[in-house]
């Protein structure tokens, strides 16, 4: 085992002193969440999960900024998606009410 001062043991695994540690996605959202709920201390998080306390901080703050413009984008895109059907709807209708007024020209019955 290396025991020079350039490399740490952290819960049995070994990292280099200068290297960062990567969190997913799913384990800052994981981490964040707990904070909000704030059945814990941020610092029971932070030894649980092994983060720094700022570090949840940060993640937590950007959980409650992030969340409104989840909902308003869901709603933006939704309405983007309902206004496309529309107008693909009416597209649709004009050229059938084109396609009968052809029709009822070239059969006769023409009112």
């Amino acid at each position: 085992m290396d025991l020079s001062p350039e490399t740490i043991r952290v819960s049995g695994d070994e990292f280099l002193k200068n290297k960062r540690r990567n969190h997913s996605c799913a384990f800052k959202a994981k981490v964040a969440l707990a904070a909000a709920k704030g059945d814990k201390t941020i610092a029971e998080l932070a030894s649980e999960y092994e983060v720094h306390p700022n570090q949840i901080t940060q993640w937590k703050k950007q959980l409650l900024e992030s969340l409104p413009e989840l909902f308003s984008r869901r709603r933006h895109n939704e309405q983007q998606d309902q206004d496309a059907l529309t107008s693909q709807l009416y597209q649709q209708i004009g050229q059938l009410k084109v396609e009968l007024d052809w029709l009822k020209k070239k059969s006769g019955f023409d009112d």
